[in-house]
């Protein structure tokens, strides 16, 4: 469902990464690993399809994203490395904008069941300026929960969450595929999909 095919991406003078070919299927993961710099997050949104490739293309159901952008955005959720969120307003406000972007009407009573299974129940009604990193990051994961896409693209999902928030997420993550999405994620963590779902591990160098 997902491919891509001679993907090369050059920051200046910079070559991150060259000659990338990738195809994942319903219910199959890619776990992007690898230092700091080493192009992790380039190569995702270009995957999402935020960023072009210097070379080569990204192909979703046998099709050039470029040609289906409005469809693509509708089977696809991208959750960046950073927050993203609007700090004077509250993580059910924060949803409610959006799933809006989304084209979604979502119910507050669907929010809250949301928020509550990402163990924020008693933080919906709260400002994100005064939520810890982890719990912004838990915030914008339960937009998973509201937004039906058979595509999640992740960048350090596990990033500031504690142990018991990380479990939850793993879980979040399995039911996916369990359901027939597709998942790519980079994390600092090696993720823990199980063995019932394939999945690929691609390694990317720092540039020398």
């Amino acid at each position: 469902m997902l491919a891509a095919s001679k993907l090369s991406c050059i920051r200046g003078t910079q070559t991150l990464f060259n000659d990338i070919n990738l195809q994942l299927d319903a219910g199959q993961w890619l776990y992007l690993q690898g230092e700091n710099g080493a192009g992790k997050t380039s190569l995702l949104r270009i995957l999402a399809g935020l960023s072009l490739p210097t070379e080569g293309e990204v192909l979703w159901q046998n099709a050039p994203i470029a040609q289906q952008r409005s469809q693509y955005h509708q089977d696809l959720l991208y959750i960046g490395h950073h927050a993203g969120l609007k700090e004077d307003l509250t993580l059910t406000e924060n949803l409610q904008a959006l799933c809006r972007m989304d084209g979604l009407r979502i119910s507050d009573a669907a929010i809250r069941e949301a928020l509550t299974r990402m163990g924020l129940a008693k933080r919906q009604h709260l400002p994100a300026r005064v939520l810890s990193a982890g719990q912004k990051r838990r915030g914008l994961l339960a937009r998973a929960l509201l937004r039906p896409a058979k595509l999640w693209i992740l960048d350090e999902p596990f990033n500031a969450l504690d142990i018991n928030a990380i479990a939850d997420v793993q879980r979040l993550l399995k039911a996916h595929l369990a359901s027939g999405g597709l998942l790519v994620l980079t994390s600092h963590q090696p993720p823990d999909l199980g063995i019932d779902a394939p999945g690929f591990i691609l390694n990317l160098s720092v540039p020398r």
